[in-house]
């Protein structure tokens, strides 16, 4: 299977066998290495076998482009990743290709992480959105499935990422921001200018219009003073991108885009999160967006 932009490796048993080899020898220093091997041999398991909630360590590097066994962990235990979504590639029979499969997951795999992992803002720093897909040989025995992970590149993270425990109140706003922003990048036109392709950008913000429409009505049921506050900014954002999606022209667009694109700025809703009791940091790629 390919990983993120990658698939999986098994070189950590081999090298595990020749630990136990040194072991025998009586070197202190070496049976404690051939231990730490055994646990690692003994935590092996198939990529193919990754389920939802597994934490686990690459044998390659942490996006390395293939692997086929990783070492499953515990997750209070340091780990550079953390299965937070699966799913299958169906209705198709034939290969999509490397771009066609990462074109899949890239779609798909935002969505169902957040069943697992409901505030993204409380992912820690470093840790991003990867996926392991089927390689055309794995495909051609049977293999369809795509695991979305967590992963960090550089360094451990501990605990598991899963959203436990939230109250209704906060499950509501999480669900409907989430959607907002679903809506706004998985629309997001090929065309880097509005002029080239006004349609496209329309139809992102009928999108995002039906999105915020639908987190507006989430938010009525929560009376919270910075959460009612947020719901009356958010009720003009909704108005600019309904204008937007209705726009005659380029001109009209860009006026109602401008404040539409504007409100929903991830800054402007910290007040609200810290009185749901949320993560309350922007994560640094939302920031860099709105901070052009």
């Amino acid at each position: 299977m390919l990983f993120g932009v990658t698939s999986r490796s098994v070189r950590g048993i081999s090298t595990v066998v020749a630990l136990l080899a040194v072991g025998a020898v009586g070197c202190s220093d070496a049976i404690d290495s051939a231990k730490a091997g055994a646990k690692t041999a003994l935590r092996q398991r198939s990529v193919f076998s990754l389920t939802q909630g597994d934490c686990y360590n690459p044998n390659s590097e942490a996006t390395g482009s293939e692997e086929f066994a990783v070492e499953i962990v515990p997750c209070k235990e340091p780990h550079k990743g953390q299965v937070v979504g699966e799913f299958s590639i169906d209705g198709i029979t034939e290969y999509p290709g490397e771009e066609g499969a990462s074109k899949i997951a890239d779609e798909r795999c935002p969505v169902e992480s957040r069943k697992f992992v409901s505030d993204t803002w409380a992912v820690p720093a470093g840790v991003d959105l990867f996926y392991y897909y089927p390689t055309p040989q794995s495909w051609r025995t049977g293999d369809r499935a795509v695991s979305c992970a967590y992963t960090k590149e550089l360094g451990d993270f501990t605990g598991s990422l899963e959203s436990k425990s939230l109250a209704a109140d906060q499950l509501a706003y999480l669900n409907g921001s989430n959607a907002v922003y679903e809506a706004l990048w998985a629309n997001q036109p090929e065309a880097k200018m509005i002029e080239d392709d006004l349609a496209a950008y329309k139809k992102q913000a009928k999108a995002v219009a039906t999105a915020l429409d639908g987190h507006l009505r989430t938010m009525k049921d929560i009376q919270q003073p910075e959460t009612v506050k947020l719901r009356t900014k958010l009720e003009e954002t909704a108005d600019a991108w309904h204008d937007a999606a209705e726009a005659k022209d380029t001109d009209a667009f860009y006026i109602a885009y401008d404040v539409a694109f504007t409100g929903i700025d991830p800054g402007k809703t910290v007040g609200a999160r810290k009185e749901l009791k949320l993560a309350t940091t922007v994560p640094a790629d939302d920031a860099d967006v709105w901070a052009d």
